[in-house]
């Protein structure tokens, strides 16, 4: 099949032809400069293409194009932002370069079930991809060779929208890839590569696109293409989509098809990094290569637990995949003779001791030589949970490591914060970032710049959520309640709770409401009110999930509630960036210890919100007293209503008692200057601990190079 690119489809004047490129790199994405020249070549448009500049540069009229010609201030910034890409691609003194000069040449093979590296790419879900997405941005700052392999999926993640009842609708939409920036791998004669994968007794054609972000390319497979049956095309269609038989296959063409892919492009690993189990197949597909090319079994385990490093990123059990073996046999029966071993012993790869089924995170503990939790508290509950794959050995020897998550500063801190460390801190923290002595120099930005700074960003949110239910309203697509519902009433001056994420069970999203009258309080006290703003996704099946979202949305539909709780629909990337950058205070009280990491708190932190948290995932290491509040206890008080009840308790406390008595402590200029000593703590603090270019060297430190070192 002949495929054009669509790179090559349209021109631009000579003068500013790099623009395509800057546009096909998402390393725009996390630099001001060319984020800001995209703004400028037409504001309304950027707005509407959600900053997507290969959807602007195709839609926007020839004459402005022209006229850009003729603005010498603009081509000036132009000709800034393309020599500081130049600079970027072609560097060689990477920090990965002058430490790790033993791994020059090699790859790290990075792979994931979806990728958030922006919002005109609806490949990931929540705080898996938007971490894989900060790991391949630090990565490429880094200079660390990471690859990417993941899916391309041609319907994306589910859209939220909520019905005038408050239930989540799932709606999903075709994705324009003419107007995003990916482009198709061609083969050698300018037609799409194709690639067939074995699935089951047949074969799969899977194509590929790339994304490039910044120095680290993603390859994504499809299998939407002619020549698949109906249901193959389906395989690539949806992230987390259909049944049971579906997630096997698209995990086996993730694991096989990726392993495969890489080869086919020339692209050969030192390291294999699978995040989290869904691409726990890899494993078996090296381990098969090396015994087709002559090793025994134990010799190709061997080799493939040297160069293999698995991340698991949960705890709940419904997080982690389980099919029954019939399932798997079905697929796999030819594939186990290559390895050598009968059913029982293929099956052995995947089961956990008492258990029952094919465990993908079993898989991929048992063959990969290196293993990490996301956090020093998910170490532990991951050596608990998973002690019986290794039941000779004390819990506390259970070879399951830790690297707490990071988040990737230059794309979640707001762009005018970033340009104030730049002025106090000095430039070098965005090369930096894990300089905890340069973030110290917090204390130097005066209290009134900050305190301004935040209130503009709180601004920015509160105009998002109105602009938002505008249009909703404009479009006759909400009544008068959902506009309430939405935040059309929030105000300004009073403080906002922020609590947004995955809308499960044992994330507690309606702890904060467990005592309503208490709350009222708290929302309708004339000197000192508190609003709350809310939002996230149930994942398309969870009804229960649903259910959450339904409860709050009733209570923000309720005059009673005086438009003091507002619910933000569809939260993506592009809202969560006004979020944590905009709200006052994070929430997050999920059942401890369930919460891996969450790296949502690390954001708001970077930005200067505190964090109100349980001791569970990140913020049980990175509390300090001074950089926000903590609820509970660490580890948790275990499940159930006393449980709930008692860290509700603590909720209402501190926030009666601490929290908001603080942020209204005003001085004669109207700064709560200790709300601000805490801004600047928890800047201090979270940044240089909780950055992903942190999370990246230890991966490359404690996991890749040892890796890369005995493969060789």
């Amino acid at each position: 099949m002949v495929m054009s690119d669509p790179y090559h489809d349209w021109n631009l004047p000579a003068r500013v032809a790099r623009l395509k490129d800057l546009s096909y790199n998402l390393w725009w994405s996390w630099r001001p400069e060319a984020r800001t020249l995209f703004k400028e070549i037409d504001r309304t448009l950027w707005a509407e293409t959600y900053h997507n500049p290969v959807k602007l540069l195709r839609k926007c009229p020839p004459q402005r194009i022209q006229a850009l010609l003729d603005d010498q201030s603009f081509l000036a910034r132009y000709d800034v932002a393309v020599a500081d890409f130049d600079r970027y691609m072609s560097a060689s003194n990477t920090w990965f370069a002058k430490n790790q000069p033993e791994m020059k040449g090699k790859t790290i093979g990075y792979f994931s079930a979806e990728f958030g590296v922006h919002n005109s790419l609806r490949i990931y879900s929540g705080g898996l991809g938007i971490l894989a997405g900060d790991h391949c941005k630090s990565a490429s700052d880094l200079g660390v060779p990471l690859v990417g392999v993941g899916f391309m999926y041609p319907q994306g993640y589910v859209q939220q929208k909520i019905s005038a009842d408050g239930w989540q609708q799932n709606v999903y939409e075709p994705a324009d890839w003419d107007n995003s920036p990916v482009r198709p791998v061609l083969g050698p004669s300018s037609g799409r590569m194709l690639l067939d994968i074995p699935l089951g007794r047949g074969a799969v054609k899977v194509a590929v696109w790339r994304v490039q972000v910044g120095r680290v390319p993603l390859y994504l497979m499809d299998t939407n293409v002619d020549g698949n049956s109906p249901q193959d095309r389906e395989i690539s269609g949806r992230l987390y989509g259909g049944d049971r038989t579906m997630r096997l296959r698209q995990e086996i063409i993730l694991g096989i098809g990726g392993v495969r892919v890489l080869r086919a492009l020339g692209v050969h690993p030192s390291v294999f990094h699978a995040n989290e189990g869904h691409s726990s197949f890899m494993f078996l597909e090296l381990a098969r290569e090396k015994v087709s090319g002559g090793r025994t079994l134990d010799e190709a385990l061997g080799e493939v637990a040297e160069m293999s490093v698995f991340t698991t990123h949960t705890p709940v059990a419904a997080g982690h995949d389980v099919f029954a073996e019939e399932m798997v046999a079905e697929y796999f029966s030819s594939y186990w003779p290559q390895l050598g071993v009968e059913r029982e012993a293929f099956m052995d790869f995947a089961r956990v001791p008492g258990e029952i089924g094919w465990n993908m995170t079993s898989l991929a503990l048992k063959m990969a030589g290196r293993r990490n939790a996301v956090s020093r508290r998910h170490g532990r509950v991951s050596r608990e949970m998973w002690k019986n794959l290794w039941p000779t050995r004390d819990v506390d020897e259970v070879p399951i490591a830790h690297v707490t998550n990071g988040v990737h500063l230059a794309t979640w801190v707001q762009q005018e914060l970033g340009a104030m460390y730049d002025r106090y801190l000095g430039c070098e923290w965005r090369d930096n970032q894990d300089d905890q002595a340069l973030w110290s120099k917090v204390a130097a930005i005066p209290d009134e710049i900050l305190w301004m700074q935040h209130n503009k960003n709180k601004s920015a949110l509160l105009q998002l959520m109105r602009a938002r239910v505008r249009a909703r309203w404009m479009k006759g697509e909400s009544n008068a309640a959902q506009t309430l519902a939405g935040g059309a009433l929030l105000d300004h001056s009073a403080l906002v709770i922020g609590f947004a994420r995955r809308f499960a069970g044992y994330k507690r999203a309606t702890l904060i409401l467990k005592d309503v009258e208490r709350l009222k309080k708290l929302l309708f006290d004339p000197w000192r009110p508190v609003q709350i703003v809310f939002a996230g996704k149930a994942h398309p099946a969870d009804d229960g999930g649903k259910a959450l979202i339904q409860q709050i949305y009733a209570l923000a539909k309720d005059p009673a509630y005086g438009g003091r709780i507002a619910f933000v629909e569809d939260y993506d990337m592009h809202v969560a960036r006004y979020l944590v950058q905009g709200v006052d205070v994070w929430l997050n009280n999920p059942l401890a210890p369930m919460e891996a990491c969450g790296t949502s708190g690390e954001k708001a932190g970077a930005n200067g919100v505190p964090n109100f948290s349980v001791l569970d995932g990140w913020w049980e290491e990175g509390y300090n007293g001074g950089n926000g509040w903590a609820i509970g206890e660490a580890g948790g008080r275990g499940a159930g209503p006393e449980a709930d009840a008692a860290d509700a308790e603590d909720i209402y406390g501190i926030l009666e008692r601490k929290l908001v008595p603080l942020y209204y402590d005003r001085d004669e200029f109207g700064v709560p200057r200790g709300w601000v000593k805490l801004m600047k703590e928890s800047i201090r603090s979270v940044s240089p601990r909780y950055c992903a270019d942190r999370m990246v060297k230890d991966y490359v430190n404690m996991l890749y190079a040892p890796k890369a070192a005995a493969s060789r």
